[in-house]
């Protein structure tokens, strides 16, 4: 089996830009992602079902002609799914913009406050008296 270098490559680049759009902060470009990595995914699973055959029924075809129907149900499975994540983001966007005027997600709160008392922790710690094992020994091992 030979796959396509061109369906491959267009599957390569699709799910890198979606990647790198998922990583930004507007929900619009999150969106965009999304439909990307979807969309190359999909490309993937149709190159990796194998070459264009016929039918898949029995008597119409000889089973050695046969194309492989698993591939192109989970692709329909997945456009499926994509559509409702689709719709999902695009209500979260569109309740986002009612709000605040944009569709860039903000930092929480109380996240940020985690994450200052894990950084103070973490150099609390690193001043310690050495003295860093405060568990109970192990117990020797017996022969």
């Amino acid at each position: 089996m030979t796959a396509n270098l061109a369906l491959v490559l267009t599957a390569s680049v699709l799910v890198a830009a979606g990647v790198y759009l998922v990583l930004e902060r507007s929900l619009t470009r999150v969106l965009i992602g999304i439909i990307l990595i979807s969309n190359g995914v999909n490309i993937a699973f149709l190159v990796a079902g194998g070459p264009a055959g016929g039918a898949p029924i029995v008597g119409v075809t000889e089973p050695a002609r046969m194309s492989d129907s698993l591939p192109q149900a989970m692709v329909l499975t997945a456009i499926v799914i994509t559509l409702g994540i689709t719709a999902f983001l695009l209500a979260m966007a569109y309740r986002s913009w009612q709000l605040t005027g944009h569709d860039e997600v903000q930092d929480d709160v109380e996240d940020a406050a985690i994450r200052r008392l894990a950084v103070a922790d973490a150099e609390s710690r690193s001043y310690d008296d050495g003295d860093d094992d405060e568990r109970a020994p192990m117990p020797e091992a017996r022969p």
